[in-house]
């Protein structure tokens, strides 16, 4: 692949599968980009954002160092992230979950199950976190933290608070263990796709070792990795505030859809004319179709549940109180995802938020 020919900010790294390396010194890309079996690494000062575009390697599990990872759930987003780090990371995978069998995906895949949590650290060099709530961070770690010993790092991926992030740092690091935040951006596509987005803090040191070129961990479950600085929380707080403005972005477009059916306006004009205007997102695009030909008893395949997007509402309005800043639209949003669960929605994909504001 030749060199791109944008300029990268001075805080992000670039990187490509099958690549080389180009010295920060070294602006003389040009000799570089004509190597059609090479891609590019740009490097400029230090980073603390890793952007990844893969190309296919059939040499990539070969040369990568063989870790052991555990990973401790098996939900919606946990066995795609998995599945990555089995199919395209050469790691020996050692897995547990409250409900075993939700682990079968996994052990069909070549990953060992694990009887408990303290196993999965007692056996790993890493492991992986990615639960439902703050609830279950908390009750995963206290299952967990006596597996942990000097050294090994603990990547918890799941979207909490900041106080329970803090907490589950606390277990962990009060065992001789690293403890790093990433709750992630994305939902079950890119999970599936390895086009998550990293969202970390924490231990330096880990998340520098997990992002290693013989790493493949966190560049085979994302595109993008940011490190948000050593204070615990700030991950939490900067995943909230991105589900945050998802949640109100589409409870906006909820709305609209179904200000068109009262106004007796097509729905797909809507969807045309949002795709040319400045104000398009992509969600839009992915959620616009099939929300548009869907009537009040239409039940929306979950690829991030309406119960998900509803408790981050609720938790990124909790963190505005406590500094005390208001948010009157997330938090009008968040009762109209309210209103939706009290209907039933519960484990529908959050576009079911448009039953919330249709007529009967």
């Amino acid at each position: 692949h030749a060199a791109s020919s944008f300029s990268l900010p001075p805080n992000i790294i670039s990187s490509r599968r099958r690549r080389r390396r180009v010295n920060n010194n070294n602006n003389n890309s040009s000799s570089l980009s004509n190597n059609k079996n090479n891609s590019i690494e740009k490097t400029t000062l230090k980073s603390s954002i890793i952007i990844t575009t893969r190309a296919s390697s059939s040499s990539d599990k070969m040369t990568s160092k063989q870790t052991t990872i555990g990973f401790l759930g098996a939900g919606i987003m946990a066995v795609p992230m998995a599945l990555n780090l089995i199919n395209n990371g050469n790691h020996n995978l050692i897995v547990w979950n409250r409900t075993a069998s939700a682990c079968d995906p996994l052990v069909k895949a070549g990953a060992t199950l694990a009887k408990t949590a303290q196993e999965v650290c007692e056996k790993a060099d890493v492991m992986y976190v990615m639960v439902s709530t703050p609830e279950a961070t908390l009750e995963v770690a206290t299952l967990a933290k006596d597996g942990v010993s000097d050294g090994k790092g603990y990547v918890d991926c799941s979207t909490v608070d900041r106080h329970t992030a803090q907490k589950v740092s606390e277990m962990i690091t009060s065992k001789g263990g690293r403890y790093l935040e990433g709750p992630v951006s994305g939902s079950k596509a890119p999970a599936e796709n390895g086009q998550l987005i990293f969202l970390c803090a924490g231990s330096e040191s880990l998340f520098k070792e997990i992002n290693a070129d013989d790493a493949n961990q966190l560049n085979k479950m994302g595109k993008a990795s940011f490190f948000l600085g050593e204070e615990v929380g700030a991950g939490a707080n900067m995943k909230l505030i991105v589900n945050s403005c998802m949640g109100s972005i589409m409870a906006s477009f909820a709305e609209s859809i179904a200000l068109c059916e009262d106004a007796s306006l097509s729905k797909q004009d809507l969807l045309d004319v949002l795709a040319l205007g400045a104000i398009n997102v992509p969600m839009f695009g992915m959620k616009g179709p099939g929300m548009i030909a869907s009537d009040k008893n239409t039940k929306f395949a979950p690829a991030f549940p309406l119960k998900h997007q509803q408790k981050d509402m609720r938790l990124a309005v909790q963190l505005a109180d406590e500094l005390g800043r208001e948010l009157p639209v997330a938090a009008a949003a968040n009762e109209m995802y309210k209103r939706a669960r009290r209907d039933g929605h519960d484990d529908e994909d959050f576009a079911a938020v448009l039953h919330a504001v249709r007529r009967e």
